[in-house]
């Protein structure tokens, strides 16, 4: 009896090893699928394992804003994750917005936190991202349309999207994001048909899937992202992708050209994406992160260090490149402002120990000091109707915002928080005030720190967030609002592992 019983067992547990086997095989590397949210059609997948291939229909309204609906290939992981696959929508007619994804996620709840790496209908193709359960969705556009291979990234809390064309290496899409999943997550693909009424189809082909303990090594490659973002959504654009160092862009008057600092030089790029140029600034070749371009358009100011003592210094030359004229004999002086009507600049500057605001006539002449408190007077900027001079201190122990006439009379400050808040930088419109944030910890404002974008109302004083990112020196120091007060640039980095070059 008892030999009866262990053989009905074995062949069970064989049987049931097989069914397990076969299902397993059946999703290729995954364990399961499954609909998230609501969906009116259930969603499918199928795995040809000859060709390596996966085939998924899924419906679902949309992924976007605090829920989520679509069907989803998942395998529950823990660690850091690599997921990339050659992405194809098969359905026609349906919505452009309809999305085939790489996706990592907390949970199957609908409103679960997540990044994925989603290729649009029409080709857009997005970091998306929800960091936190119930929060809204933003995203990161590609400078790219209809990649055939993507890859997308989780190492540690930050998740970034590569794309390639047909026949092409995989290359950095744009800036990556900041968050944390709780392990273990899940790491799969997915399609949302963006109609609630259809079913849409993509394969998922070459689909190559890596999972490693997260690593504690230093990432000794650095990767810039030139970005935009619209204010009002919060979505953010790549520009322009590039390992090394990039900073501080400004916005053309026209709004047709980003002009940022790099290696000392300057350069000039479409503002929709394209080829850097460099800009002739002839002998001056130690340009830093603190330029900017003249009210009318047709001049570029730059800060340098190419004298012998390497103490910046601030010149004018025309916008296009040229010779170069010395406004400030007296150095270290740091130019952040140009006042409405052309004719004045202000600057940081240090005089006997203190940095201090500081204007002078674009033309040349005596310098004006304008602040005298104790501590770091950092950033002055003129607000549009040129009225007020904005600019960042720690006279109070943190830095914070302030202003104050542009004759450097009624210094006030703006608002007051637990946070370190830099550069300030008024809209054209004059609405709004965009500045830099560190955490309460940080002093200065160095490269490589987590912080954040924010954005205030100048009339109700409400701020909010647009962005978290991997930055800090480099990423918003000077004027970079658009001309139309809609969206504004910035620098945005992330440290690579050699490896993932």
């Amino acid at each position: 009896m008892t030999r009866w019983i262990s053989s009905t067992l074995c062949l069970l547990t064989s049987f049931c090893s097989a069914s397990a086997q076969d299902a397993l095989q059946s999703l290729g590397r995954f364990e399961g699928h499954a609909d998230v949210g609501t969906v009116l059609h259930p969603g499918s997948a199928a795995y040809d394992a000859a060709t390596r291939t996966y085939t998924v229909s899924g419906s679902g309204e949309n992924m976007w804003a605090t829920k989520d609906g679509l069907h989803f290939v998942w395998k529950k992981v823990s660690g850091d994750v690599t997921i990339a696959a050659d992405i194809q929508h098969l359905s026609t007619g349906g919505d452009p917005h309809r999305k085939a994804i790489l996706m990592v996620r907390q949970s199957l709840d609908e409103d679960s936190a997540y990044a994925d790496a989603a290729v649009h209908g029409d080709g857009l193709t997005s970091l998306q991202f929800r960091d936190e359960k119930g929060a809204a969705t933003h995203e990161v556009q590609a400078n790219v349309t209809g990649p055939k291979r993507v890859q997308l990234t989780k190492r540690g809390n930050e998740y970034y999207m590569w794309v390639a064309g047909a026949g092409e290496p995989l290359r950095l899409a744009g800036g990556s994001v900041r968050f944390a999943l709780q392990e273990p997550f899940y790491v799969g693909i997915g399609v949302c048909s963006h109609n609630k009424d259809r079913l849409e189809k993509a394969s998922f082909s070459n689909v190559e899937l890596t999972v490693k303990l997260t690593s504690n090594e230093p990432a000794p490659l650095l990767i810039s992202t030139l970005e935009t973002i619209a204010v009002a959504s919060t979505d953010r654009r790549a520009v322009y992708v590039t390992q090394g160092r990039i900073e501080a862009p400004n916005w053309t008057p026209d709004g047709t050209t980003l002009i940022y600092n790099s290696g000392g030089r300057m350069y000039r790029i479409p503002a929709t994406g394209g080829k850097p140029e460099a800009i002739d600034t002839g002998t001056l070749l130690r340009c830093n992160n603190d330029h900017g371009i003249s009210p009318d358009g047709k001049e570029l100011v730059v800060s340098d260090q190419s004298q012998p003592d390497r103490r910046s210094r601030i010149y004018i030359l025309p916008i296009g490149g040229g010779t170069p004229r010395l406004i400030t004999d007296k150095a270290p002086s740091y130019w952040h402002g140009w006042s409405p009507d052309g004719k004045t600049l202000t600057y940081c500057a240090q005089r006997d120990g203190e940095y201090d605001v500081y204007t002078i006539p674009a033309a040349g002449g005596e310098e004006k000091r304008l602040t005298t408190a104790k501590g770091l007077d950092d950033g002055p900027e003129y607000s549009p109707d040129g009225q007020y001079i904005y600019f960042n201190s720690d006279r109070t122990g943190r830095m914070q915002i302030w202003r104050m006439k542009s004759d450097g009379t009624e210094q006030e400050q703006v608002f007051e928080d637990e946070l370190n808040n830099w550069f300030p930088h008024i809209s054209p419109d004059g609405r709004q005030m965009a500045f830099l944030t560190y955490e309460k910890d940080v002093t200065g404002h160095p490269e490589n720190k987590n912080v954040q974008l924010r954005v205030m109302t100048l009339a109700e004083k409400r701020i909010r967030v647009l962005a978290k990112l991997f930055g800090g020196q480099g990423t918003i120091n000077v004027p970079s609002w658009s001309p139309d007060s809609r969206r504004l640039s910035f620098v945005s980095y992330q440290l690579m592992p050699a490896a993932e070059k």
